[in-house]
């Protein structure tokens, strides 16, 4: 990793650099989406053998109830006591995130509620590269059954039997073998075999990231969540264990970005000897060798207020406080999740801490935060007036109408006196 100043033309080149266009995917993923569109099953069978070289054809769009409880068989003991432990902590954050009916009196007669209703039919998409990311089923499906969803459509291009027994263990049936930017426009339109989604959730690469901005005209969506971006905050500390998070951010993908910020030049490279002790007992085919070299970083900031500056400019996915206690958590306001405390490991809230793994990247953390449960519902505002309401209203709301030049709004009133 490279140690850098943190300078005004590093923060600069570094949001520049992730706010660059991506003009490949913006060029490729509307040709595919456009097609399945059009063309349905038979533009979906298409792209799906030409970008993963699966023949839907031969394989058949959709897992069977066997294969699933195959699956579930296959797997161990210890990966099904996990997988429930994750499912528990995730069901009951859910639980907690969820929004409630609600109703008040504003004035006599007059008065306002919410009721809540859940999305009928939800997409779960879930990353099947070089990973196939079952948790990210735990992260959708689990908030969605918490919600009341009744529909619930699971896409990947590789579903292996992890992921199937983690649908086995929810009472999923719906699993489809497509991804990509043709999976997201299935769910978006719907084909003659899979059926058309009020939502669409789940994180994927660039080419899926712009699908799914591209279909939102059409398909709610959860958010943009693309590539993977981590940064540590400390200026002591253990080495060890904050190059440990740094990498398990970055062997994402090739364009994950993992970065520290602090202001001790010592950890600095204490944190790059063991970022490179701890890389060469990875996999050559680890994509952290590829990221840390392309998007890692070291940021040596001239004080601990500049480095909050920068973060909270920079609006990070992941971000870890090793050292920091509440006091320095009310420094940040802008990030997806923030892990406070050395004990703190990011793959805790990757997997099982209850905390959802699909978040704002690309610098959205600014504006929202990450999925829960209140993504999987609509907040209905309900008006209840009656006679002395009205009386109350009529007259101020006469008034303002006629401000406006509304007429037909002062009238809809004014045949009810």
């Amino acid at each position: 990793m490279r140690i850098l100043r943190l300078a005004g033309a590093v923060e600069k080149r570094l949001l520049a650099a992730r706010e660059r266009r991506d003009t490949q995917a913006e060029n490729v993923a509307p040709k595919i989406v456009a097609d399945v569109r059009g063309r349905g099953d038979d533009g979906l069978c298409s792209w799906t053998k030409k970008l993963d070289g699966i023949d839907l054809v031969r394989s058949g769009m959709w897992v069977s109830k066997l294969e699933i409880e195959e699956a579930q068989k296959s797997v161990g003991s210890d990966f099904l006591r996990a997988v429930k432990h994750a499912m528990t902590n995730v069901r009951n954050v859910a639980e907690k995130q969820l929004p409630r009916n609600w109703s008040m009196e504003v004035e006599p007669g007059v008065s306002i509620g919410q009721v809540v209703r859940p999305f009928e039919t939800i997409g779960c998409y879930i990353p099947g590269g070089k990973a196939t990311l079952f948790s990210t089923l735990i992260m959708t499906a689990v908030p969605a059954q918490v919600a009341g969803t009744k529909k619930i459509v699971v896409v990947c291009s590789r579903p292996n039997n992890e992921l199937l027994a983690a649908a086995g263990v929810l009472g999923l049936r719906e699993v489809a073998r497509i991804g990509g930017a043709q999976a997201n426009a299935a769910m978006a339109y719907g084909t003659e075999t899979i059926p058309r989604v009020d939502k669409i959730f789940g994180p994927g690469n660039r080419f899926v990231t712009a699908a799914k901005q591209l279909v939102s005209c059409n398909c709610a969506i959860d958010l943009p969540a693309g590539p993977t971006e981590a940064i540590v905050i400390a200026s002591r500390g253990n080495p060890r264990w904050i190059a440990a998070d740094l990498l398990a951010q970055a062997e994402h993908a090739a364009d994950a970005a993992s970065i520290l910020v602090t202001t001790s030049a010592r950890l600095a490279r204490e944190v790059r000897r063991e970022v490179d002790e701890q890389l060469k007992r990875l996999p050559e085919t680890n994509s952290a060798r590829v990221s840390l070299k392309t998007h890692g970083v070291i940021l040596l900031a001239a004080s601990e207020n500049a480095a909050f500056e920068f973060v909270n400019r920079f609006a990070p996915e992941h971000l870890s406080l090793p050292q920091a206690g509440a006091a320095t958590l009310e420094k940040i306001s802008a990030a997806g999740t923030v892990f406070v405390g050395p004990w703190a490991a990011q793959p805790l809230g990757d997997y099982a801490s209850g905390s959802n793994h699909v978040l704002p990247t690309g610098g959205w953390a600014r504006s929202r935060g990450g999925l829960s449960a209140a993504d999987f519902v609509k907040c209905i505002s309900v008006q209840t007036i009656g006679r002395k309401g009205f009386r109350r209203l009529a007259g101020d709301v006469r008034v303002l109408a006629r401000a406006e030049n509304l007429q037909a709004h002062e009238n809809a009133v004014g045949v009810r006196e």
